[in-house]
């Protein structure tokens, strides 16, 4: 019997590393080609990874929590099933989303009878490539006993053991209920659900996407969510429950938060973003009452087209960029120095969203193809999965240009780093009522701030403020914009 090692694979746009969140199979269980064995996170997204090839599991190449490089060894799969398929016909052929990638260490020795391969090619890249079976086997209780490694002389292989009935402080939270593990998508809230000793399995989800989160394990463990600290907060106000002046507070500590996925991304590209570009920030003032007037009628002429705010903002964005397309641009580095400025005929429009992973950036591709209905269907529909925290790769990689709504968070305006490598990014804050001067006359008007950063290197300040005043005047009288449709 030949053991195939299933590596992690190349995750795509630049991505080097995932760390592992759940594995979908144990020692021992049988796979089919293309079926789901681990969920990992990487800088941008989370993931269910296939593996290529079929067999008996005999080694998982990695603990919960772990990050892996891309080639290092993740899951190793033998039996007559493996060897079968790596003797037969080539499940490749004919898929055009397969690509060979280069894998890291040295090849086996010869004459070993642990071979790498492939397989279906279905991986991160491509997503899928046509087997129809990408779905998952039943996984075995994570506290039952596993069947013993096979001894292939394959990659160092860590060990598996039976899970506790309980877990302790310092280990990943795994514990399952008839043989279905928890739904949990952050790593952090696995780690706090160990440190607390609270079994996942036994936790109801308190949102309707069925996602534990950190409110539901404060919920288990007593302490007050943030809708509930207020309320508590007043109550101690009243002298009721406050303690005594003088008092000292006792059960403080401090916390450390390890820079992982999308907090460890960020911190890099924002980094990178300041260190390499010379960005600068232009601003105005613009009467949004047309907008308002303009979007309420819509959502009564249209109202199945769900258009609001940012899906007309966004619509003179496009229109912006099609005027001043110096902005749809990025700066290509070489050994540190700028050597060219790459102008993107698409417009692939970043926008900022919250996720349970913290502030993502998905990207609507090929913005200038669509109508402002299609454009508000794709915004509604990505915001959707960012909260739900499913967003592909794909939908998180590739923007030119970002708007950023930070109008949300009850601010006026902002100075935001770019989203390198991108050239530029527009802010709109809070629509808020202000005295405006209207024919020489002072009035109540909604007014909202447009803040506009931009990549020095790509344009001058003359560009950078045409295409603010483009964008502000379409705020202000949205009619204008039937001259560039």
């Amino acid at each position: 019997m030949s053991a195939q090692v299933f590596r992690l694979p190349d995750l795509g746009e630049g991505l080097t590393e995932a760390e592992i969140v759940e594995w979908l199979v144990a020692v021992g269980d049988e796979v089919t080609i293309d079926q789901n064995v681990v969920t990992v996170e990487t800088a941008k997204a989370t993931v269910e990874v296939p593996v290529p090839f079929a067999g008996t599991v005999s080694a998982l190449h990695g603990e919960i929590g772990q990050l892996l490089e891309v080639g290092a060894p993740l899951i190793t799969v033998g039996g007559a099933a493996a060897e079968g398929q790596a003797t037969g016909s080539d499940p490749r052929a004919g898929h055009e989303q397969y690509r060979t990638e280069e894998r890291a260490g040295a090849a086996p020795p010869e004459g070993s009878d642990t071979t790498e391969d492939e397989g279906s090619g279905a991986v991160l890249i491509g997503f899928g490539t046509g087997h129809g079976k990408t779905g998952r086997r039943a996984r075995r209780p994570r506290g039952a006993a596993a069947p013993a490694t096979a001894t292939a002389p394959v990659a160092p292989v860590t060990e598996q053991s039976p899970a506790p009935a309980a877990p302790t402080a310092g280990q990943p939270a795994t514990a399952v209920t008839g043989g279905q593990a928890p739904k949990v998508i952050s790593p952090l809230v696995r780690r706090e659900a160990a440190e607390r000793g609270i079994d996942l399995a036994t936790l109801t989800p308190s949102q309707p996407d069925g996602i534990i989160r950190r409110a539901d394990l404060e919920q288990a463990s007593g302490e007050p969510t943030a809708e509930q600290a207020p309320a508590q907060t007043a109550a101690a106000a009243t002298g009721s429950t406050a303690p005594a002046t003088g008092t000292r507070t006792t059960g403080l500590r401090d916390e450390r938060e390890p820079l992982t996925g999308v907090m460890r991304i960020m911190t890099e590209r924002l980094t990178t973003s300041r260190r390499e570009i010379p960005e600068a920030t232009t601003w105005v003032d613009a009467d949004a009452t047309e907008l308002m007037r303009a979007k309420d009628a819509l959502k009564t002429a249209r109202p199945e087209a769900g258009i609001g705010i940012l899906p007309l903002v966004a619509r003179f964005v496009v229109a912006g960029l099609h005027r001043f397309p110096a902005l749809n641009a990025s700066v290509e580095m070489e050994d540190g120095r700028a050597v060219a400025v790459q102008r993107h005929a698409r417009v692939n429009l970043g926008f900022a969203a919250q996720s349970p992973r913290g502030l993502v950036v998905p990207v609507v591709h090929d913005a200038q193809d669509m109508t402002t209905s299609e454009l508000a269907a794709a915004l509604r529909e990505l915001t959707g999965l960012a909260r739900e925290g499913r967003l592909s790769p794909a939908q998180l990689t590739g923007g030119t240009f970002t708007l950023n709504n930070y109008g949300v968070f009850g601010v006026d305006g902002s100075t935001p780093i770019i989203n390198h490598p991108e050239a530029a990014m527009l802010g709109v804050g809070r629509i808020v009522d202000r005295p405006w001067a209207v024919d020489g006359e002072v009035r109540v008007r909604k007014v909202t701030q447009l803040g506009f950063t931009f990549d020095h290197r790509v344009c001058d300040g003359g560009t950078a403020g045409g295409f603010l005043r483009f964008v502000a005047d379409a705020v202000e009288n949205p009619t204008v914009l039937l001259a560039e449709l």
